[in-house]
């Protein structure tokens, strides 16, 4: 029972976070491309089309909704504690 408890130790608890986090992010990112990206590939049917000239489907994979999102924010990470120390008042 002594080595049953051994690998279940709280200490470990946030390194299995973030190795899963990591993994869950490598994932997606994975299927992401697999899915969407217009320069993979998958069935022989699309290999054999050779090299495509689709822009609009590569403009559309590049400027996805995140990336729009951020586009329009603020290049701060934390605006309130930036404005709090760089205004004069």
């Amino acid at each position: 029972m002594a080595s049953a408890n051994r690998w279940l130790r709280p200490e470990v608890y946030p390194l299995f976070a973030s190795v899963s986090v990591a993994v869950g992010i490598c994932a997606m990112q994975l299927v992401r491309n697999i899915t969407t990206n217009p320069e993979v590939r998958v069935t022989k049917e699309k290999r054999a089309a050779g090299i495509l000239e689709n822009f609009e489907e590569g403009e559309k994979y590049a400027e996805h909704g995140l990336r729009k999102f951020i586009r329009k924010r603020p290049p701060q990470i934390m605006p309130s504690v930036n404005n709090f120390f760089s205004d004069p008042n």
